[in-house]
């Protein structure tokens, strides 16, 4: 056995046992039962842990995947960080994944927890949702779920209403969502609902970040003579680049946001000029 992998048990045994009390006489009924335990994953860059690189499986299972308590439930920070984890989730378990392989993610229904959207966050990685079916936690005899964190990280969490979402590889076809937000028994479709409160905010980064893209029109689209998909492909560069330089250490899924903010006011002022025009008639 390498000297890390000696580390990183020890680090692992370390944090279970001083977070759950039962941890040492449940990782010792696991090893019973032929479990393979690993310590030490990180759930956004699994793919690369020497242990599991070269693994495939049949089925992937993530138990109420939560980045941390660092405000509110309902704050866009903390969604945001939320969806940044599922997102590397996604991203580290799809390839991961055999022929005809799932993953399963068990996520709570109610609001703000609908807001992370996980059918969005799943098709930007290429999976589709193939069921959802109710949790219930009587159905898994010994399961107890656990807040995992803080000074009362061996407590449970009221659960609520919740489902596992279950995906598989699309192969390539992505799912276009609308950009109204419908809530259909208790989920959400498309990443902005119009009546959120943090949409504000939200907005102003927006235009922080494409300033250049939706004050100069000339600048963006072109000339008339001139190659307006060039023009507006250039606009989305240095969107980027601003992106970067402004939002350092941001998530990749929060650009893709943006661009969907972008096209939610396209829609807008598409519907503005039209509205103007028939007042002119």
């Amino acid at each position: 056995m390498r000297t890390g992998d000696l580390k990183r048990i020890h680090i692992g045994l370390y944090t279970l046992t001083k977070k759950y009390k039962k941890a040492k006489s449940n990782l010792e009924a696991l090893q019973k039962l032929g479990a393979t335990i690993i310590h030490e994953v990180d759930a956004t860059s699994m793919k690369l842990h020497p242990d599991l690189r070269m693994r495939r499986f049949d089925r992937i299972v993530y138990n109420f995947p939560h980045a941390g308590f660092y405000g509110k439930e309902d704050s866009l920070c903390l969604i945001r960080k939320h969806k940044g984890l599922v997102h590397g989730f996604f991203h580290n378990a799809r390839g991961m994944l055999r022929q005809n392989g799932e993953i399963h993610v068990s996520h709570k229904t109610s609001a703000p927890f609908c807001d992370w959207n996980l059918e969005e966050l799943a098709s930007y990685n290429s999976l589709m949702l193939i069921e959802t079916v109710p949790f219930k936690i009587h159905d898994y005899p010994g399961y107890n779920n656990k807040r995992g964190d803080g000074s009362r990280s061996d407590e449970p969490f009221p659960l609520g209403e919740c489902s596992t979402f279950k995906f598989i590889h699309s192969h390539g076809h992505k799912k276009t969502f609308s950009h109204t937000s419908q809530r259909t028994s208790g989920h959400v479709h498309g990443y902005f609902d119009p009546a959120a409160p943090a949409r504000d905010r939200f907005k102003e980064e927006c235009g922080l970040i494409f300033d250049w893209y939706l004050n100069h029109a000339i600048d963006t689209f072109g000339f008339p003579d001139r190659w307006i998909e060039h023009n507006v492909h250039k606009a989305l560069h240095l969107a980027y680049d601003r992106f970067v330089n402004i939002a350092s250490g941001r998530p990749m899924i929060d650009f893709i946001c943006f661009l969907e903010e972008i096209n939610r006011l396209s829609i807008s002022r598409i519907k503005w000029l039209e509205d103007i025009l028939v007042r002119m008639h």
